[in-house]
């Protein structure tokens, strides 16, 4: 699996190639948390998440992918990893799970379609529209 960065992320200009860039199709990692669901409740609980939270939602400026125009109103945004974490991460405190480098801000809807690959969850871009540009006779 390619590592995907904010670096990278970050020269995409649209909302759909940011999502593109980022969706996993449905596979989330291999490896999930099921009764060890204790270590991620913990984990995003810790001060170290909170303070990694913080500056990534700052850095995005509170936008759906960092995307400007697209700001995350009515719900807190969701600090997605770009690369999914494993218990072992988790475990061992991987420096990566708290690099922004490697954190994007979103929403639940954004989050969920990247997660399991429902493009139906994300917004619609908004389209300039231009005076006769829905008649091709008129120009």
């Amino acid at each position: 699996m390619k590592i995907r960065c904010y670096k990278e992320l970050k020269k995409l200009k649209t909302f759909k190639e940011r999502f593109d860039y980022l969706k996993l199709n449905g596979k989330v990692g291999e490896s999930t948390f099921g009764f060890d669901r204790y270590l991620n409740q913990t984990f995003y609980k810790s001060d170290e998440w909170r303070h990694a939270r913080d500056r990534v939602i700052r850095r995005d400026e509170g936008c759906d992918l960092g995307i400007p125009g697209h700001e995350i109103l009515g719900e807190s945004p969701i600090i997605h990893h770009m690369n999914p974490i494993t218990q072992e991460d988790i475990i061992n405190r991987n420096p990566d799970i708290f690099n922004e480098e490697y954190l994007i801000c979103v929403t639940k809807d954004t989050h969920n379609a990247i997660t399991f690959g429902n493009e139906n969850l994300l917004p619609f871009e908004n389209v300039e529209r231009k005076p006769n540009d829905t008649c091709p006779w008129k120009e």
